[in-house]
């Protein structure tokens, strides 16, 4: 299993197997969330998922730009979000990146797709070789 967690350690999360999808988004809700231009995001199936310690806090975000709602499960003591879900991708975990503790995992989420790629930043270069798309997978 590959772990991860969140700026403090309150919380941890692992995974287990090959991500069914490897992508940046470059939605709003994605730039406000990460605090940055785009986030890097790994998704996997719930049953690859698994919660090792503490008790996340949730968000939930009406009207995003699938139009479905998304959950963004966060650290709430440092405040990190480690994942979200969302109808619009039924039945995974879509894991930010960032939280996974081996370097290895982060060289490995080199991404298959692009998401809201219209809304990326001008000074932000495409992802090679990366599927460029209007929304969300």
């Amino acid at each position: 299993m590959l772990s991860g967690s969140c700026l403090c350690g309150d919380i941890k999360i692992a995974y287990e197997g090959e991500p069914a999808l490897k992508a940046l988004c470059h939605c709003n809700g994605c730039k406000k969330q990460s605090g940055s231009v785009f986030s890097s995001n790994i998704v996997v199936p719930d049953n690859a998922f698994k919660l090792i310690s503490g008790t996340p806090k949730t968000y939930i975000k009406e009207n995003t730009a699938s139009g479905n709602k998304a959950t963004n499960f966060f650290c709430g003591s440092c405040g990190t979000t480690l994942w979200l879900e969302t109808p619009t991708v039924p039945d995974t975990k879509i894991i930010k990146v960032g939280v996974m503790d081996d370097m290895s995992t982060l060289s490995n989420a080199k991404p298959g797709a692009e998401m809201f790629s219209p809304n990326r930043v001008d000074w932000v270069p495409q992802a090679p070789n990366a599927a460029q798309l209007k929304t969300m997978a």
